[in-house]
């Protein structure tokens, strides 16, 4: 068996078991197989192996590999999960179902001219920057609630949930935690937290989906 594959089995069957020890439902986190820098030989065996949500971080570099990919496997779903440039706006919601770092007004003001001009409406995750990393992109956890609001009510977006990637150096729990709180606060579901070394915490602490690359697809 392809190692990917084996290793997808295993962080199934882990969000399972989170799942279970959390007292929820089988099946209410959504795995999100983290693709990016692998390529299209790479993912193969993953989507033949059933898997078809993937997130990719970079515009350009998902359109090289995800349009034939779609083509074999027309179910794919397609998060792009890093920060978003305003002027990859028209080319993001052509390709991706879930946009998942919406984190500024000029995104959103871009965003919600290209859903307009294609009639094309990928779900939106407001990206928040739990830890208030100068390096890391997001929304100020203190502005959060009120920027979904303003997505809202000045650029009639709809806004499925909450994104966060808590600091390498910390225990995420906190983080996982607060976006809960600000997701409830801003009446949105969806929560997108946990990565390869903690989505089974995320899942104790209400994530809807996970984001696991590396455990999955091996060290870049």
């Amino acid at each position: 068996m392809n190692e990917a594959v084996s290793r997808l089995a295993t962080v199934k069957a882990d969000i399972v078991e989170a799942e279970r020890e959390a007292e929820r439902p089988s099946g209410s986190v959504t795995l999100v197989a983290v693709s990016k820098t692998f390529s299209a030989d790479d993912i193969h065996p993953v989507l033949a192996a059933g898997q078809r949500v993937f997130g990719e971080n970079r515009v350009q570099e998902a359109q090289g590999k995800w349009p034939a990919l779609r083509e074999e496997f027309p179910d794919i779903e397609l998060h792009l999960i890093g920060p978003l440039q305003s002027n990859k706006a028209k080319e993001a919601v052509a390709l991706f179902d879930v946009i998942e770092s919406v984190d500024r007004g000029k995104i959103a003001a871009e965003l919600a001219k290209e859903i307009a001009r294609q009639g094309k409406a990928p779900r939106l995750y407001v990206q928040v920057n739990t830890g208030l990393e100068a390096q890391k992109a997001g929304i100020d956890p203190r502005e959060a609630v009120a920027f979904v609001t303003r997505c809202r009510e000045v650029h009639s977006l709809t806004i499925e949930g909450l994104m966060c990637i808590p600091p390498l150096d910390e225990n995420p729990g906190p983080h996982f935690a607060l976006l809960e709180k600000l997701a409830r606060e801003a009446n949105v579901e969806g929560l997108s937290m946990g990565m390869s070394g903690d989505y089974e915490t995320a899942v104790r602490f209400g994530a809807t989906s996970v984001r696991v690359g590396s455990a999955i697809f091996g060290s870049r």
